[in-house]
C-alpha cells in the first residue's frame, strides 16, 4: 500500500470503491438494480455523457519503462443534484445509460439520506456479483491449469 493510500481519507477511500463497482457492473444488470429502487432525483447535466477513445498504458514488470498499449472506448457523464451535489462516471464502451446512471448513483452515494440504502441494495449486491464472476472466471482458469516440475535426476 502506497503512502498515499494510507494517508487517504475514509469517505475518499468509499468513494472509490463505489466508483469502481459501478464501472465495473455489467449495464444491464445497474439498470435493473437502479429500477428496483424507484429513485428518479432531479438533476441537470454537467457533462452530457460522451463517448470517446482513450489510450491504455502499460510497464513490463510494473516498474519497466511506460508503453503504448493500445485505445479503449470510454463514456463519461457528470451531474448535478438539486442538492448540489456532483456526480461523475466513467465506464468503458460506449454506454451512455450506464453512464448517466452511475453519475446519479454517484451523487446520491454522497448524500447521507441515501447513502445507506444504495451501499445496501445497489453496492453490495452489485460486488457480490462482481466478486461471483471473479471467481468463475479463476475456476475456469484452473481447470486448465498446467503445473510444470523437474524431476529430480540421481546424480545429483
Amino acid at each position: 500500500m502506497s503512502v498515499e493510500q494510507q494517508q487517504e481519507k475514509p469517505e475518499v477511500r468509499a468513494r472509490r470503491h463505489w466508483m469502481g463497482v459501478l464501472a465495473k457492473s455489467a449495464g444491464t444488470t445497474l439498470q435493473q438494480r437502479w429500477q428496483l429502487l424507484s429513485l428518479a432525483p432531479e438533476y441537470q447535466f454537467i457533462r452530457k455523457p460522451e463517448t470517446g477513445l482513450i489510450m491504455l498504458r502499460g510497464r513490463i514488470g510494473g516498474s519497466g519503462q511506460p508503453f503504448n498499449l493500445g485505445e479503449m472506448t470510454l463514456t463519461r457523464c457528470a451531474v448535478r443534484l438539486a442538492s448540489g451535489t456532483l456526480g461523475v462516471s466513467y465506464v468503458a464502451g460506449r454506454n451512455t445509460r450506464h453512464a448517466v446512471t452511475a453519475a446519479l448513483a454517484d451523487a446520491l452515494l454522497q448524500e447521507e439520506n441515501t447513502q445507506a440504502l444504495l451501499q445496501r441494495e445497489l453496492i453490495e449486491p452489485l460486488q457480490t456479483e462482481l466478486d461471483a464472476q471473479r471467481q468463475q472466471r479463476a475456476a475456469q482458469v484452473n481447470s486448465s491449469r498446467v503445473d510444470f516440475f523437474t524431476l529430480v535426476r540421481g546424480e545429483d
